[in-house]
């Protein structure tokens, strides 16, 4: 019996005092099969289709001399983060995209090593980046502290928003699903109750696509805009 509703989000299963449940991360890899590793196939065929497809667009965000291959960063982002989000709607499987934990750890690092870059290498072009062109000068000093501000909590925009999709989607199923129990008695109800999860469920895999994506391109546009 769960005390509350975000109880179903904690990781609580341990052995020896070690969380299993950020295994899952990982550890779905191995139900990937076999045959995904061989060329030519229709699987690996299509992913590298939307690989390329992913490169060309986060190309045309970067500076092309400066940051040559950095696009694969990003991809590399995409693919992790979508995975998690796949992962996580299975049965019974801990969802770390949907912690903190896991998406600030992300997008902190990625952020900071970006405003290092740009304050060490770009100084004047971050001090221009925080007026904004045309801005009146009576108003400068308040575009200096409304940019400073957005810029700051730029890591906590990108964790909060991936985390918050995927608990908001993980709570609805949950709610449809606790009352299933209650619904018993009517068999119309409890069809019109299936064909609504299974409708969320394929929302969901929507979300989980283009959080990976959001992700993904709104780092690539903090990137660029550091050289």
């Amino acid at each position: 019996m769960m005390t509350n509703l975000f109880s179903s989000f904690d990781p609580t299963s341990n052995v020896f005092n070690l969380s299993l449940n950020w295994t899952s991360t990982l550890l779905g890899l191995l139900i990937f099969p076999l045959s995904f590793w061989l060329i030519p196939n229709r699987s690996l065929v299509l992913w590298n289709f939307l690989l390329n497809k992913l490169h060309n667009e986060f190309k045309t965000l970067l500076p092309q001399k400066k940051t040559l291959g950095s696009s694969f960063i990003f991809i590399s982002l995409f693919s992790f983060i979508l995975f998690n989000n796949f992962l996580g709607l299975f049965p019974y499987i801990f969802t770390s995209s949907s912690h903190l934990t896991f998406t600030l750890t992300m997008a902190l690092p990625l952020w900071m090593s970006f405003m290092i870059y740009g304050w060490i290498n770009n100084t004047q072009h971050m001090f221009a980046h925080l007026v904004p062109q045309g801005t009146p000068p009576i108003l400068m000093p308040f575009m200096v502290c409304i940019e400073t501000i957005s810029n700051l909590i730029r890591p906590l925009t990108l964790s909060v928003r991936l985390a918050a999709n995927m608990i908001a989607g993980h709570l609805l199923l949950t709610l449809l699903g606790n009352t299933g129990p209650m619904l018993m008695n009517s068999v119309t109800m409890i069809n019109i109750l299936l064909l609504t999860q299974i409708m969320l469920l394929i929302l969901e895999l929507a979300v989980s696509v283009i959080q990976s994506y959001v992700f993904a391109v709104l780092t690539t546009l903090y990137s660029s805009e550091v050289n």
